[in-house]
């Protein structure tokens, strides 16, 4: 798969703005509302956030399609207990991965997901989430200015959501220029 190949190469070339090593401010803060269970980590890179989780607790499983992320995951991880479960695979299949799971984590990934690998993502996620559960997104939003661009606008991400998901709060932003929302969704029964 070519993207798998530019993403290993810009996380060897450095190129990984997204790759911070620190886990945002909004996810701690729901940490710290939320008690430790089982999390999903949806495109976990380098895993970053899932270590964060696990630190708290968490039992946490990491999915994304790098290898190379995935090994500089488990270099990060090492030693921790519970140690999270990273494992490559795609994230709007979820194969092999088994629910439930009382916390679900997108950082940065749906959004650069096609039209239809975001339904299956929809899909594959709430089968894995039961009624109560907790999901929070980060996405950068398509502007008002590009009409080609494959990621989606506000009103398309809350309607891919909606019928499974409740909105619980939204916080628009502005990443590198572009717009960007966290949203914090519990999901529906």
């Amino acid at each position: 798969m070519i993207r798998r190949a530019v993403f290993d190469l810009r996380y060897r070339l450095g190129l990984a703005p997204w790759d911070t090593g620190i886990s945002p401010p909004e996810l701690l803060t729901l940490l710290n509302d939320l008690p430790a269970g089982r999390a999903l980590d949806l495109g976990c890179g380098t895993g970053t956030n899932a270590v964060t989780m696990a630190q708290r607790g968490w039992q946490v499983v990491g999915v994304d399609f790098s290898p190379l992320a995935l090994a500089r995951a488990r270099r990060r991880a090492r030693g921790l207990s519970p140690a999270p479960q990273f494992l490559l695979g795609d994230v709007t299949r979820l194969e092999g991965i088994a629910g439930p799971f009382d916390l679900a984590l997108d950082i940065g990934c749906y959004h650069a997901l096609s039209p239809e690998g975001q339904a299956r993502y929809v899909q594959a996620l709430a089968s894995r989430l039961p009624a109560g559960s907790t999901y929070l997104l980060y996405a950068i939003l398509r502007g008002t200015d590009s009409s080609t661009e494959t990621r989606p606008t506000r009103e398309e991400l809350t309607a891919a959501f909606r019928p499974r998901f409740a909105l619980r709060s939204a916080e628009d932003g502005r990443d590198r220029g572009r717009p960007s929302t966290w949203l914090h969704w519990q999901r529906l029964a």
